[in-house]
């Protein structure tokens, strides 16, 4: 019996992956001189309006509303007629230092809070990643590469976009169709709705996913409510953090509940989600499993993860308690060997912020890389 399951995802010009850049951004400017800072930015945009709050202990400067500005001219709010732009929007300062009592605990090495991370991999995309989220990510990556890179093929696109994909599997979870895909794009207000779906099906829709799931019965809805030219942070306000399943996994795997954006790694909601995703992805490339999920809990101020926790979904060629031994006996996961393992105290966070923080080829992504293989593989043996 078939089943059917959908991710979403949204481009970088979304109100709330605005702010989450703006805090990454923000990450990043102070990672550049001083690396050891404790950073926890959140940010808030509306019409004309960024505000930026949070913990952030430093001993660098960095000019905050020209950080905001900078990052907002980037994903494209350069025009008035946006209501939001870079030149004219307000930048308010609500920042102030780090808690002693959170700041007690890390500098002996412990972890930034408690909580719960949770890791994933899978055998369904070259990537490791579950079909849907892959397919939308790509999509809204396309119209921004598109409206950025090639403008004439498109001229009337606008920064905001959201995507959504369907896939069918088959009883066995492997991918057979994409059944419906889902484009809402920002537009100027002269374009015509059958010029942009035709575009959208054309230029995007079919550069982006294979023909051969593609077919005759495969649903397309572009803008379906028949207009999108008022978007971004004039059409929605948007908050750090608030898109956390477009981030990881579209839904397909949990999420432990803590966002990413503005944290520096000291954070485990950001770092252990990080190692998670390290761990699931090498153990499905080492062939122990088809697909791992790893879940891993922390207390404040406590160095070792409390629990690792393993699930291969019955695919695991050893049972999935040996893998979770393996991984404690191969793999330093305390806050400090997470950081110094994936080189995490680097200002790589900005380009996080959109298209989803696992599955992407990018050398800064060290999380990605399939440098345990060679251990997890002896497992496979004994």
């Amino acid at each position: 019996m078939s089943f059917f399951f959908t991710s979403e995802s949204v481009s970088e010009g979304h109100p709330d992956k605005v702010s989450d850049a703006i805090s990454d951004g923000i990450l990043d400017a102070i990672y550049e001189h001083d690396p050891q800072a404790r950073v926890a930015c959140e940010t808030f945009v509306t019409t004309g309006l960024v505000l930026v709050g949070g913990e952030i202990t430093t001993k660098t400067y960095i000019d905050v509303p020209a950080v905001v500005r900078k990052t907002v001219e980037n994903i494209g709010y350069t025009k008035a007629d946006y209501k939001f732009d870079s030149e004219s929007c307000s930048v308010l300062n609500a920042i102030h230092s780090q808690s002693p009592d959170i700041a007690m605990g890390v500098d002996t090495g412990g972890a930034g809070d408690q909580g719960i991370m949770f890791g994933y991999a899978c055998d369904q995309t070259p990537e490791l990643m579950p079909m849907p989220i892959v397919f939308a990510h790509k999509l809204v990556k396309k119209l921004a590469d598109i409206r950025k890179k090639n403008a004439k093929l498109m001229p009337y696109l606008r920064p905001d976009s959201k995507s959504q994909v369907t896939i069918e599997y088959d009883d066995n979870g492997k991918p057979l169709r994409v059944d419906a895909v889902v484009i809402s794009t920002q537009h100027d207000g002269d374009a015509k709705q059958n010029k942009i779906k035709s575009d959208v099906i054309k230029h995007v829709i079919k550069k982006v996913i294979p023909a051969k799931y593609l077919d005759k019965n495969t649903k397309y809805f572009v803008n379906p409510t028949g207009r999108f030219e008022i978007g971004g942070p004039h059409g929605d306000s948007g908050l750090t953090g608030r898109k956390i399943i477009v981030d990881t996994y579209g839904g397909w795997a949990p999420h432990g509940g803590g966002a990413f954006s503005g944290k520096d790694p000291s954070k485990v909601d950001r770092s252990a989600t990080y190692a998670a995703r390290h761990i699931a992805k090498n153990v499905v490339a080492a062939k122990l499993a088809k697909e791992c999920l790893v879940q891993l809990s922390y207390a404040i101020g406590v160095a070792k993860p409390i629990s690792v926790y393993v699930d291969t979904k019955g695919t695991g060629v050893i049972p999935d308690s040996e893998i979770s031994k393996m991984i404690q006996k191969e793999v330093d996961l305390t806050p400090k060997g997470i950081i110094s393992r994936l080189k995490l105290r680097r200002p790589i966070y900005q380009k996080t912020s959109a298209y989803g923080h696992f599955g992407r080829n990018d050398k800064d992504f060290t999380w990605e890389y399939l440098d345990l293989v060679p251990v997890f593989k002896k497992y496979a043996k004994k």
